[in-house]
């Protein structure tokens, strides 16, 4: 494990000599030590970042010798993937077959846009229809510059591959800022980059506090363009700071997804998808659907068939076989589901299922899945994401109510509708105000799809083409041919 900063293609130390330690959140023990980095860190990272972009030609290297880069990278990942996933299950607490998925994403993350760079270099100019025949318009695709890329705990190497891969097979250099309590994967993503032969300066990764290193990145004016992924709190506060200098950014922020189950749906399809929804990662999970809305005549089958189910979740250290539940990531998000539940049946809603540390397990951040049922709908426990293994279920009667109640919220990341009426689906599908919109399943992500959302949920998209365009300027190119000129001045 890393105990060194990563900037300009070298391991040091942070200036001010500081560390941060990491907690297994399966034990509450410290396991490691990470680099606190500072403001300095950052400028140092930021410098090289942008002399790798204006003078040593990043931006200016074929789409094919970056891609290049990128499927070297995504091998490398490979290689280590058992590895890294140990790291993970250590680092954030997630069961090990998810911390593989995990890592196997972000191998295909890189290796996806490595192939969109390759296209690069067929598709960034373009020739432009225009009205004039005197002249001739290009459109150019390039790079938009500096990136200060920001990422949650809940998946570290896979939101580090989701910001560097596509700003790397855009022409950018990217100074990357992992989650303090989550850094141990993304300080290997830079082993691995030094290992690939990666430019000097192209990938540099500064670990600490969010309130000195982040907050640093974020005000650096030779920092182009800020890439976040996190609370709508700490997204604010970047688009307030980002406005000083007009700085590009792309967010990516909460949610409190709603999922629809209607009369006509697979009972136990629905109970596996809202479980999925929900319980996957310990409910650390932006887009999971924690708000679940069941029609009259299936909701006592379905709570019941959920709750029992719910009970028969194991949880425990994720590297043991056959958990299924982890801890939560720290102390602080355990204190905050704890609180969370505890403030919702104070507001009138029914503990069905859960909410409480598992008896057996007195060490580490662990919580029970949790049901919750008759939430107000004013309630925190309602309108707030949770961020834990929390699922609130309410009963609706008919399609217009499901629609109303789903679509109020300030969030607008995703939502799932189930049925079996396909003509029912596409159209509940185009009335939810949702940037993802799941049929019959919750939370299937692929990297060739958009990712963002709607509303108070962040601006922009990630993944697909549409992550490799957040790090593209488009600049318009005109060339006078021939013919007359417009004689507006000299006669």
């Amino acid at each position: 494990m890393r105990t060194q900063l990563y900037i300009d293609g070298q391991w040091t130390d942070p200036v001010n000599k500081g560390s941060l330690d990491v907690i297994n959140p399966a034990t509450e023990q410290v396991i490691h030590a990470i680099p606190t980095g500072t403001a300095e860190d950052v400028d140092l990272a930021v410098r090289a970042a942008r002399r790798a972009f204006d003078k040593d030609g990043w931006p200016n290297t074929t789409g094919a010798q970056r891609g290049a880069y990128l499927r070297r990278i995504a091998e490398l990942i490979r290689e280590r993937s058992e590895e890294l996933a140990r790291l993970e299950v250590l680092d954030n607490g997630k069961p090990l077959p998810e911390a593989r998925w995990d890592i196997g994403d972000a191998a295909g993350c890189f290796e996806y846009y490595a192939g969109l760079a390759e296209q690069l270099d067929d598709t960034s100019v373009a020739d432009l229809a225009i009205s004039d025949d005197r002249f001739r318009t290009k459109v150019r695709k390039e790079a938009v510059g500096v990136v200060g890329g920001i990422i949650p705990w809940n998946y570290p190497l896979l939101m580090a591959s989701w910001k560097v891969a596509p700003a790397l097979a855009a022409g950018c250099t990217i100074v990357l800022k992992p989650a303090e309590n989550t850094s141990l994967t993304a300080l290997e993503l830079a082993a691995i980059a030094q290992e690939a032969e990666l430019p000097a300066g192209v990938l540099n990764i500064v670990t600490g506090l969010g309130g000195e290193a982040g907050q640093a990145l974020v005000s650096h004016p030779q920092v182009d363009k800020l890439a976040f992924t996190g609370s709508g709190r700490i997204g604010s506060h970047i688009m307030a700071e980002a406005a000083k200098d007009i700085k590009r950014i792309s967010l990516e922020l909460g949610g409190k997804s709603p999922l629809i189950v209607f009369d006509d749906a697979d009972i136990e399809g629905a109970v596996e998808w809202i479980m999925f929804g929900i319980f996957w990662n310990q409910g650390q999970v932006c887009s999971a659907t924690s708000r679940v809305l069941v029609q009259d005549g299936v909701y006592d089958k379905l709570l019941a068939r959920l709750i029992e189910e719910a009970n028969k979740i194991t949880i425990g250290d994720g590297l043991e076989d056959g958990i299924l539940l982890g801890p939560l990531v720290s102390r602080q998000q355990h204190e905050q589901v704890i609180a969370a539940v505890a403030r919702a049946q104070e507001d009138g809603a029914q503990l069905v299922a859960g909410g409480h540390r598992p008896e057996k397990l007195r060490q580490g951040y662990f919580f029970q899945p949790t049901i919750l049922t008759e939430v107000p709908l004013d309630s925190h426990a309602w309108k707030e994401e949770i961020f834990g293994p929390v699922v609130c279920v309410r009963r609706f009667s008919t399609e217009s109510e499901a629609l109303s109640l789903a679509n109020d919220s300030r969030f607008g990341l995703a939502a799932a509708v189930m049925t079996k009426d396909d003509v029912r689906a596409d159209r509940v599908s185009a009335a939810l105000r949702a940037g993802i919109v799941w049929i019959n399943c919750s939370q299937p992500t692929f990297t060739e799809a958009p990712w963002g959302g709607y509303k108070q949920s962040g601006i922009g998209r990630e993944l697909g083409k549409w992550g490799l365009d957040n790090y593209l300027e488009t600049k318009q190119v005109t060339s006078y041919v021939s013919g007359d000129p417009w004689g507006w001045y000299i006669k």
